[in-house]
């Protein structure tokens, strides 16, 4: 079938379901799963399109709840239609979009608007949104969440533009007081400034000099700060891209402080193995943290600049943007290490498609293969192993595993083997928030 065309049902011998791996038939109705049927059980209709893939496995399509579009402002970073596009081509089918770097940030109700305006009639994939946490736009909070944001981001240091300022303790107080009991969540860059001794001659061109410049005291002491508050003020909290394992603990004891709340944490997509090779110890600790829940999740924190902003003609990791393109390469970075680590195929719906839609408030929708829920589906080759190619990410020429072939949304093909559909076809997701108590 061709990119754009809808589809009744989907046909294949590897299906996951739950635990599950089986052949089964995936019937679709006004882009929703009707019902899921053994494959032998199910009597076709003469007149259903299927979709037959064979041996190739079918799962819920990848829910990227850490992604950074640029649209309005920095369209020369990135646009919604090409970052939804390489979202599709990743077999992502929902992207949530952070409040940065767009100009405006959204922050206020207008930017709110103003961001939906812009990412208009241009997204392949469904696209929800965040909302931002600067000084003094805490009675902006509220209007945005009956809008429909997701939640909210903050920064505990400098973020890295200068129209999105870091939040201090006392902005920190007022914006939980803001958020008691609205059920959304605030997101934070859990990073604080802390006294270092600064190392003369280092080599601003080795990563490792990079990674002495960002201790894990400083993520250390702003998790700190963010448990006491998670628990003071019975708000939920997240924290995004956790890069070390030292603060687990505190994570850990967190959760266990308030039996009748939560306490979210997620990691990003793990760099390349050269790129991690000096601090192998704690990332197989975060692997394992993972691995027994201590992580909820695996995103790709998806954020492209242009390419004079990578400095790539000095190589100076101090001056160089830091974020990273990733969005299309997502699912098979991921599978290509958790596959050797003992990782199964549905510890990879529960990391990178369930947890992150229950996070932003769209698992009654998004993230599972169940009847009721939205028709999207990734269709892959797990085994298949192919080469990386694309001009400004650090993963050019590494052999990945697991090859994306078709990405369904709602029910209709919006990417198929290197073809989209004519026009985008994704929606914006605006987000109801369950008035009840708040949870950590």
């Amino acid at each position: 079938m061709e990119p754009g065309s809808t589809v009744d049902a989907v046909r294949s011998q590897r299906v996951l379901c739950g635990n599950s791996i089986c052949p089964a038939v995936i019937v679709i109705k006004d882009g929703k799963i009707l019902s899921i049927h053994p494959d032998s059980e199910l009597p076709f209709n003469d007149k259903w399109k299927v979709l037959d893939v064979g041996n190739k496995l079918v799962m819920p399509g990848v829910v990227d709840c850490h992604v950074h579009v640029n649209e309005p402002g920095r369209v020369s970073w990135e646009g919604y239609w090409t970052a939804t596009r390489a979202a599709a081509a990743g077999g992502v089918t929902t992207i949530v979009d952070m409040p940065l770097n767009s100009i405006p940030p959204t922050t206020t109700l207008e930017s709110f608007r103003e961001k939906m305006q812009a990412a208009e009639g241009q997204c392949f994939v469904d696209t929800a949104f965040w909302g931002g946490v600067v000084p003094g736009n805490q009675w902006e909070l509220r209007p945005m969440i009956q809008a429909g944001v997701a939640g909210f981001k903050c920064f505990l240091i400098h973020s890295g533009v200068d129209e999105f300022p870091h939040v201090t303790d006392g902005d920190l107080h007022i914006t939980m007081k803001q958020l008691m009991g609205t059920g959304s969540v605030l997101l934070f860059h859990a990073e604080r400034e802390i006294q270092t001794i600064p190392v003369k001659d280092e080599d601003p061109c080795e990563y490792s000099t990079f990674l002495r410049s960002r201790p894990d005291l400083m993520e250390i002491e702003a998790i700190r700060t963010i448990t006491q508050l998670c628990l003071q003020y019975q708000v939920r909290c997240h924290i995004v891209h956790l890069s070390s394992a030292q603060p687990l603990k505190l994570i850990q004891e967190a959760r266990q402080a308030e039996t009748q709340t939560y306490y979210d944490s997620m990691a990003a997509l793990p760099f390349c193995h050269e790129l991690m090779s000096n601090c192998t110890f704690f990332q197989e600790q975060l692997w394992l943290a993972l691995k027994t829940g201590q992580i909820d999740m695996v995103v790709s924190d998806h954020s492209p600049c242009t390419p004079d902003l990578k400095k790539l003609e000095t190589g100076d990791f101090t001056q160089a943007w830091g974020g990273i393109s990733s969005l299309q390469f997502g699912l098979s970075l991921f599978w290509t290490t958790a596959s050797q680590k003992g990782f199964s195929l549905s510890d990879v719906v529960r990391l990178l498609c369930q947890k992150p839609a229950e996070l932003c408030g769209l698992g009654n929708q998004k993230g599972c293969l169940l009847p009721g829920h939205d028709a999207d589906l990734v269709i892959w080759d797990p085994e298949k192993e192919f080469e990386a190619s694309y001009s400004l990410t650090p993963y050019l020429g590494c052999k990945l595993r697991g090859e994306v072939c078709t990405t369904l949304l709602r029910g209709r093909i919006i990417y198929s083997h290197g073809f989209f559909s004519p026009q985008p076809l994704g929606k914006h997701l605006l987000i109801s928030q369950p008035q009840s108590q708040a949870s950590l």
